[in-house]
Formats: C-alpha cells, sequence, structure tokens
C-alpha cells in the first residue's frame, strides 16, 4: 500500500534537468490520482464491484459499506492524522518531503492498516484474494518505513509495486484472472514511476526499491 507518500507533492531533485510545465502538470495529475492512500480503495473496488464471484455472496448495500470501511480506515484517517500532525507542527510539510516528516504518517499508517486487515481477516466469508491484499499492503508501509530509516524511498512506488504483483498473481492463479490486467498494471505502475521521476521527488535508487518492497509485501501476504 501503497504507494504509501502520505500526500503527493514534490521537491526538486539534484540529478536530472526539469520537464517541460506541460509534462509536469501531467506528472501531478497522475501522482495525485495514484496517490498510495488511494490504492488500497481502488484494488478493494475491483474486488468488490467488478469480480464476477470474490463478493458474490454479499448484497450491494453490504458491499458498499464494506467499501466504506477501506476509504475511512485506508484513505480518510491517515490523511487526517497527517493534517493534525502539520497544524500540530509535529511534521514541517504535509507534503512529507523529508525523511524525518515521515516517521510518525508511517506508524499511523501502519496501524491503521493492520486494523483494516485484521477487521476484515476475521469477517465471516471473506473472500481470500481480499485478506491477501489487505495483508500486503500493511506490510509494504512496514517496509517503506524501514527502509525510510536509511533514504526517502519513493510510498507511491511501492503503491504500484503492490499493484503490479497483486495482478499478476491474481492473473496467473484466479480463474477469472486474465493478461489484460496485468497489462493494465504494468502501464499504470510505469505512469506513476516516471512522474515521479519528472517530478524529480525521487531518484531512479528509491523508485527501483519501492517496487520491490510492494512487490516484495504483496508476494509474502500471498503465502498466508
Amino acid at each position: 500500500m501503497t504507494n504509501t507518500t502520505i500526500a503527493a507533492g514534490s521537491e526538486p531533485h539534484a540529478d536530472g534537468g526539469k520537464a517541460s510545465p506541460v509534462l509536469r502538470v501531467i506528472a501531478h495529475i497522475i501522482s495525485y490520482l495514484f496517490h498510495p492512500l488511494f490504492i488500497s480503495a481502488y484494488v478493494m473496488a475491483f474486488l468488490l464491484f467488478f469480480h464476477p464471484y470474490a463478493f458474490a455472496g454479499f448484497d450491494n448495500r453490504t458491499r458498499i459499506f464494506r467499501f466504506a470501511n477501506i476509504i475511512f480506515c485506508n484513505t480518510f484517517l491517515p490523511l487526517f492524522a497527517v493534517f493534525l500532525m502539520w497544524r500540530l507542527k509535529l511534521i514541517k510539510s504535509p507534503f512529507l518531503r523529508t525523511e524525518r516528516d515521515r516517521i510518525i504518517p508511517y506508524i499511523v499508517a501502519m496501524t491503521f492498516y493492520w486494523w483494516t486487515w485484521m477487521v476484515f481477516k476475521n469477517l465471516p466469508e471473506m473472500p481470500a484474494l481480499a485478506i491477501h491484499f489487505l495483508l500486503g499492503a500493511f506490510l509494504a508501509i512496514c517496509g517503506g518505513w524501514i527502509c525510510n530509516i536509511f533514504f526517502k524511498v519513493s510510498m507511491h512506488a511501492i503503491g504500484m509495486g503492490g499493484v503490479l504483483m497483486f495482478f499478476f498473481l491474481f492473473g496467473f492463479t484466479d480463474e477469472f484472472g486474465s493478461g489484460l490486467y496485468i497489462a493494465v498494471a504494468l502501464t499504470a505502475t510505469g505512469l506513476v514511476c516516471t512522474s515521479r521521476l519528472l517530478l524529480r521527488a525521487h531518484n531512479g535508487f528509491e523508485v527501483w526499491v519501492g517496487l520491490f518492497v510492494g512487490m516484495l509485501a504483496q508476494l509474502i501476504a500471498w503465502q498466508f
């Protein structure tokens, strides 16, 4: 989870030239659309409303309620926590541009993502796909927090790496799986990572490590 930068802002990086204004605008839009805290909502929306049988035993009202749970715990609460930390001057910027600013938000996000996974895991008749993904999102944040001790890993890349690995495993193991989903996930991952590089928010190493962390987290979660 991603993914995951709590805010989609960028800061200048030392290497590389500046992209054109048009490309920067597009890169900013992509960064916001694929904000790490939105990733779990996107994937769960796919499982809840698009997958033909993952939540086949649930009525529409229950599906909407489950989706609202994801948005509230995995998106709204972490964002609101960052806003409060910024207003209380616990962090310098809501865009979390430094490793220091990211320490507490990582811990907050880990708490909410762990809680979401535990709740879904203990609900009756929850599909394994959803539980695997939510566990992977939690593990990805843990991995990002560890990396943050040493350098500013890309949380966008972590989120998209998780998406890519999830749909890769989904495409080869699920009856509804298709190479189309892998292609879409791969394209989206490329766009997001390229956007972070164009905005000079990260260097190549930080992006590649983020991808590796996100993919590894989902791969580990798939084993449970």
